[in-house]
């Protein structure tokens, strides 16, 4: 019988919670080993076991925030509208990551690294979201309202818009209340606008 694992991927788990804490309160030059150590309850040989750096702990980081939009996509209901389907994507799946997780939100989305080469780390992570979107954006194509579009632009440009609002809200530039109100209206106008052939 092998010896038990003492750093598990519960462990992995809360340490990638206490580092996500830690740099929303601080910022990402704040995040040391030992403070996320020391929050998770933990030793650095844990961190060290678990991640094998600092850096890849920020990778780590990137990769969840991926992993959370493509487990979210993937289980939101499909409907037999797929331009309602896209709208409720953008607000219930990118929409709540961003504000729920705004850290992740800059650190996969808007690669606010230390290095931007770090990204290579989770890129990985971040075309599987990305397929899940295509996929999401291929069943307008499937139903005729992409007009000329490709699905790949028009996944980019879902992409972008929903980012753009995302960032806005953060920064509170929404009146409050509204904030759901705006992202409805502009990804569906969006949406809509995709069956129109581009000028």
């Amino acid at each position: 019988m092998g010896r038990p694992r003492l750093h598990d991927a519960r462990t992995a788990s809360t340490l990638l919670d206490e580092a996500e804490r830690i740099v929303e309160a601080d910022g990402l030059d704040a995040l040391t080993v030992r403070r996320v150590a020391t929050a998770a309850g933990t030793t650095t040989r844990a961190v060290y076991t678990a991640f094998g750096s600092k850096e890849a702990l920020v990778i780590a980081l990137g990769a969840r925030g991926f992993e959370f939009l493509r487990e979210a996509l993937d289980d939101l209901p499909e409907t037999a509208d797929p331009a309602d389907d896209l709208v409720e994507a953008g607000v219930s799946v990118f929409r709540r990551f961003a504000t729920e997780h705004p850290t992740l939100f800059r650190i996969s989305i808007q690669r606010a690294l230390p290095d931007p080469r770090l990204f290579a780390g989770y890129v990985d992570a971040a075309r599987e979201a990305l397929a899940v979107l295509h996929r999401r954006v291929g069943r307008l194509e499937a139903a005729g309202r992409l007009g000329n579009r490709s699905v790949q632009d028009a996944a980019a440009e879902f992409h972008s818009l929903c980012e753009g609002l995302a960032a806005m809200e953060l920064r509170c530039m929404f009146q409050a209340g509204e904030e759901e109100r705006i992202w409805r209206d502009a990804l569906g106008a969006l949406v809509r606008g995709f069956a129109l052939p581009p000028t």
